[in-house]
């Protein structure tokens, strides 16, 4: 298996993208990918009326911004490592700086901070404007090593597929 450092931005790009596709709530929202980098994970939440928290004054809820940075995060850790693993969630905290607001495509990016032998950190910043953050995070992720990842997990992420399949699964 190729190190994680030797794969392609868009090898990744369509790695990821097929791990989101296998999440049901990210699938059916339309969670995309849309750049995977060393330095960072981009992705893009489009606006559908399922995001709205608050009818009365325009609000996303609150739980789709935490689910979108918590899943950056997640996807972040898979490119950081020297090769992906299986790594939960150990402790998510966002901070919300402003409301997020219906209509509005949600992007969000996140980086690895530091990788230990059992833990993942990284950092998370989600926007609907650019230059005006709505919210970022701190996410720790637990590493669960090669003995509890599922065999073939991450020649399941980079199995052959060409863009156009990503894009219609």
């Amino acid at each position: 298996m190729t190190p994680s450092s030797d794969r392609s931005p868009d090898a990744w790009r369509r790695a990821l993208t097929r791990f989101v596709r296998v999440i049901p709530h990210t699938r059916e929202l339309g969670l995309e990918v849309l750049e995977v980098i060393a330095e960072r994970t981009l992705m893009r939440l489009p606006w559908c009326d399922e995001l709205l928290g608050d009818s009365a004054r325009g609000l996303v809820h609150g739980g789709v911004l935490t689910m979108l940075l918590d899943t950056v995060c997640g996807s972040a850790v898979l490119r950081g490592l020297p090769e992906p693993e299986v790594c939960p969630t150990l402790d998510l905290r966002v901070d919300h700086f402003r409301p997020a607001l219906a209509g509005l495509a949600l992007y969000a990016e996140a980086r690895v901070v530091r990788v230990t032998a059992s833990v993942v950190f990284t950092e998370g910043t989600l926007w609907q404007e650019e230059g005006k953050p709505v919210a970022r995070c701190i996410g720790n992720f637990v590493r669960l090593g090669p003995r509890n990842t599922p065999p073939g997990f991450a020649e399941a992420l980079f199995a052959d597929q060409s863009d156009e399949e990503v894009r219609d699964a």
